[in-house]
């Protein structure tokens, strides 16, 4: 007996196409527009999220470590420039730093003389301004402690795709104190923190002392350096027109705020400090100012806080503003920030220039051999963000 099949294929054609259209309606629930209610031939490309590198510094302030600390000074606009060469889908990221001492004798016993002196920020010239700030007292080196504080008091980031990472720099037995530095491994690993490690002295004496076991916790590195070594300072042809331009850029500041003026004098008194250490770290900030995505003052400088909020003209205190200032309209106030803005923008430029030229002179000498081949705290947290943030698809030049 033969069955008439037309019927069964007909069945078969409606529930297939019935079973797509109910997998592609339930997809469509699933996933909703990134823009509800618009349609998508009229929806505008999705923003693309800023990359952030978060760093904490962790350095010990014992008796010994004078020379660290002169070290660590002219280090952080070394490091943020070179931080702020980093690039990912063609956005530089966000760059926050924090800063702790551990090692002091006059800290709180019970915190493990771990003491927080800046959280995550952006404010340049205040962290530049507490690490001029540090001496030496000698006392006890918890870094088990100052890891783990510095891992539970920081906001860090959630996010995989940041670059989050600890230095730690010191010297003395790595495993002293209470807390024993895998307490805070586990929390490298659950944040997503690399934690590496810097010894000031013999490289096989911070074995010894089982510094190179901290590298090994968030999968990060152990090195030493000479924190004695005299920091280099290479003369350059381009050097007097930097310091020219960085006169000029501080021209382009105008404060505002309850604060402003205090914080734009703070500005010329951090060039004067990095200068007292040498040439080469004021030439670094120098090179930093010269960034518009690194060195921002939002909150006293009127060029910066426009720039950031286009409502800015109409809410600003005209009372906390200059003698001279206060006077103008509104518009007239905003026309002056504007040529600032452009004036800001051509010596920045021409800064940026001739850092690149000082850069290629530098490397051009070293590698003549007329360089310093000693390994300082700038030249090992170099080497180690250009290595690490490849792996957060951040290409550095």
């Amino acid at each position: 007996m033969k069955y008439n099949q037309k019927p069964f294929l007909v069945i078969c054609i409606f529930a297939i196409t019935f079973s797509a259209i109910a997998l592609h309606t339930s997809d469509k629930k699933n996933k909703p527009d990134p823009q509800p209610g618009v349609p998508l031939s009229q929806q505008s490309p999705q923003k693309k999220i800023t990359p952030k590198i978060q760093a904490a510094i962790l350095l010990d302030v014992s008796n010994s470590m004078d020379g660290l600390i002169d070290q660590a000074k002219a280090q952080l606009w070394n490091m943020v420039s070179v931080m702020g060469k980093a690039s990912c889908d063609g956005l530089t990221p966000t760059i926050e730093i924090a800063l702790y001492e551990y090692g002091r004798s006059s800290n709180n016993a019970q915190n493990g003389y771990v003491k927080k002196l800046s959280g995550f920020t952006t404010d340049l010239d205040g962290l530049s301004q507490k690490l001029f700030a540090l001496s030496t007292n000698g006392g006890e080196e918890y870094c088990g402690e100052v890891i783990k504080t510095s891992l539970s008091e920081l906001n860090w980031d959630t996010s995989a795709d940041s670059y989050k990472v600890i230095f730690i720099a010191g010297n003395e037995d790595f495993l002293q104190g209470k807390i024993q530095y895998t307490e805070g491994c586990g929390k490298a690993n659950e944040k997503g923190v690399i934690v590496n490690t810097i010894y000031c002295g013999d490289r096989m004496q911070g074995i010894r002392e089982h510094w190179n076991l901290g590298g090994e916790c968030g999968k990060g590195s152990y090195t030493n350096i000479n924190q004695n070594a005299i920091i280099e300072d290479i003369a350059t042809p381009y050097d007097t027109a930097i310091f020219t331009l960085n006169e000029k850029l501080n021209g382009t500041y105008m404060s505002y705020g309850a604060s402003g003026n205090l914080s734009m004098a703070a500005q010329e008194s951090v060039d004067k400090m990095n200068y007292s250490v040498n040439k080469s770290a004021a030439l670094k900030r120098v090179a930093v100012k010269g960034k518009k995505e690194l060195y921002k003052n939002c909150t006293w400088d009127m060029v910066d806080a426009s720039t950031a909020d286009s409502s800015f003209f109409a809410k600003v205190d005209m009372k906390t503003l200059s003698p001279e200032l206060q006077t103008k309209t509104r518009a007239e106030l905003k026309q002056i920030v504007e040529e600032n803005n452009s004036r800001r923008g051509q010596y920045q430029k021409e800064i940026a220039e001739l850092s690149i030229k000082r850069e290629n002179f530098i490397a051009n000498a070293k590698r003549s051999g007329n360089g310093n081949k000693e390994a300082t705290l700038e030249t090992e947290i170099e080497k180690i963000i250009r290595g690490q943030a490849k792996q957060f698809k951040m290409v550095i030049q």
